[in-house]
């Protein structure tokens, strides 16, 4: 990703990676004009995506695959002999179609699969006009879209529509949840889709309920509700910088959510860059952070109310400070964290890594 890093030694003796995400938008996106919004930034992202996808990665092959790069891009924090799977939620009640992890070699390759994890198509294939297919390199192939995830679990969601609810994920009915955890994932994954695939892989065909905030009706309200209701994680964020140093191309609604509310309106996601909620990058002042004796130090903040929040991979609040400039983080556990601050409509992530 672009960003400048930084490492401090704790007066506690953690050590910390501190990776300072500056309030601008990345080079990668240096040809979209920002000015625009609806579906003149619709189409310029998605010609992005497109030219910028150079490298189609077969579905199963004794070169590099889709398994290979899963392997890398859906390992779970701090533990690199396992994946984490998409609609899981539960390590420890001895049933496999809910657990979380499973180690990265326990894949399936025939046709008894129980405790195995295997390759789930978020934008189903039968729901794609025409179907994807993985009998060679292309949509159907494109791992921005697979995610590792429980056979059964993956059986149970099949080509079912995406619905709202709450809670774990479930069946309903004809329809499937994919959980508090894992809703925001798939509306970018569903998002990236249609604009890599405009006229194969529609929205409207992923998800059930009504849409009414996006002029054009192309994209239901679910995935924009979804995509600010559950912010981006770092497992998302990994996922994007690996796919992106195999295919060529990002996932631009991971990058920046509220991309999203520019194209289609709704809910006001989360600005990741700083600036794009008044429709032109921010070119002010810019956030910086420091890490010392156990304490976040946030410069760069005038008079303005401000908001610094601290989340975990999983994207849940562990802590918040609206009175000075500094966050308390001497308990946190090892693990990858981001800060967020909020002033004067500005939204700036910084992500550190206590070790």
């Amino acid at each position: 990703m672009f960003i400048r890093q930084r490492a401090f030694e704790l007066f506690f003796g953690c050590f910390l990676a501190v990776q300072l995400l500056s309030a601008q938008v990345p080079e990668y996106y240096a040809s979209v004009n920002f000015e625009s919004q609806g579906t003149d930034l619709q189409a310029q992202l998605s010609n992005l995506i497109s030219a910028t996808h150079t490298t189609f990665i077969p579905y199963t092959s004794s070169s590099t695959d889709t398994w290979d790069i899963l392997r890398i891009s859906d390992l779970e924090f701090n533990n690199s002999s396992n994946v984490l799977l998409i609609y899981g939620h539960n390590d420890t009640d001895g049933v496999f179609s809910t657990d979380r992890t499973r180690d990265k070699f326990d894949t399936c390759h025939s046709s008894s699969c129980v405790g195995l994890w295997n390759r789930e198509h978020v934008f189903a294939k039968s729901l794609a006009n025409p179907s994807l297919t993985t009998n060679e390199p292309g949509p159907g192939t494109d791992v921005h879209n697979l995610r590792a995830a429980d056979s059964q679990k993956n059986s149970q969601r099949s080509n079912r529509l995406f619905i709202d609810s709450s809670g774990n994920s479930k069946v309903l009915g004809e329809y499937f949840y994919p959980g508090d955890e894992w809703k925001g994932d798939v509306a970018r994954i569903i998002m990236y889709m249609y604009l890599r695939y405009p006229t194969q892989c529609e929205a409207v065909n992923s998800a059930a309920g009504p849409i009414t905030y996006a002029v054009n009706d192309d994209m239901p309200d679910v995935f924009l509700e979804w995509n600010q209701e559950d912010p981006v994680s770092n497992l998302e964020l990994t996922r994007n910088d690996v796919i992106f140093s195999y295919q060529g191309n990002r996932n631009p609604f991971i990058d920046n959510p509220f991309l999203a509310t520019m194209i289609w309106g709704g809910p006001e996601a989360e600005e990741s860059w700083g600036g794009l909620s008044n429709g032109i990058p921010n070119n002010g002042p810019k956030f910086s952070m420091a890490v010392s004796f156990g304490f976040i130090e946030i410069f760069g903040l005038n008079s303005e109310p401000h908001k610094i929040t601290v989340f975990n991979l999983l994207g849940q609040q562990l802590t918040q400070n609206e009175k000075t400039n500094r966050v308390d983080i001497s308990k946190l556990n090892p693990g990858i964290y981001v800060t967020r601050i909020e002033q004067s409509g500005r939204h700036i992530l910084i992500k550190f890594v206590v070790q």
